[in-house]
């Protein structure tokens, strides 16, 4: 695998897997949240950040972290490899979000962008609630508009995260 795209819920650790299998891999990671937020997290207009994507995978290897499949995926999936999909519990990704909101640690998150620092949102909380009946649903059904035959690679667990990194190679 040389081009993937990691996709799942706030909080259910895409860029810490990104992250890991970068490393495993030998791979660049794009941070989609780096591509769209300005600083004071002002969103990006849509043109903008889908150049940023575009010119951010236009090499042959990557990893690409992020939540905004139903923007980026005509632009990923007639390139890409795999698509690991991180299903995990609500409440486990609502945890690891307040986590992170109360013990944050500053600039040193690689997916925050320069200007936006870690910080309470109640937002991304209801975005975590209503993920499996509204968002899942649309990017399930923007990937099979945009790339109905890639490997999906769905993984539920901290055994199953770790059963695929254990798995990753280069050479795989």
């Amino acid at each position: 695998m040389r081009r993937i795209v990691v996709i799942g819920c706030p909080g259910s650790g895409k860029t810490t897997l990104a992250l890991r299998l970068g490393r495993r891999l030998a791979l660049p990671v794009v941070h989609l949240d780096v591509l769209f937020w300005r600083p004071g997290w002002k969103a990006s207009d849509t043109p903008s950040f889908r150049d940023r994507g575009s010119q951010a995978i236009a090499g042959d290897a990557w990893i690409v972290d992020g939540s905004f499949a139903t923007q980026t995926f005509d632009l990923s999936l007639p390139r890409v490899d795999a698509i690991v999909f991180l299903q995990r519990p609500r409440r486990g990704c609502l945890w690891r979000i307040a986590w992170r909101s109360i013990f944050g640690r500053g600039g040193d998150r690689p997916d925050l962008p320069a200007g936006c620092p870690e910080q309470f949102d109640w937002g991304l909380f209801v975005q975590v609630w209503r993920y499996e009946r509204v968002t899942r649903p649309q990017v399930e059904a923007t990937r099979r508009a945009h790339g109905p035959e890639v490997p999906v690679v769905r993984l539920r667990s901290d055994r199953e995260i770790a059963a695929f990194l254990a798995a990753s190679s280069p050479a795989t």
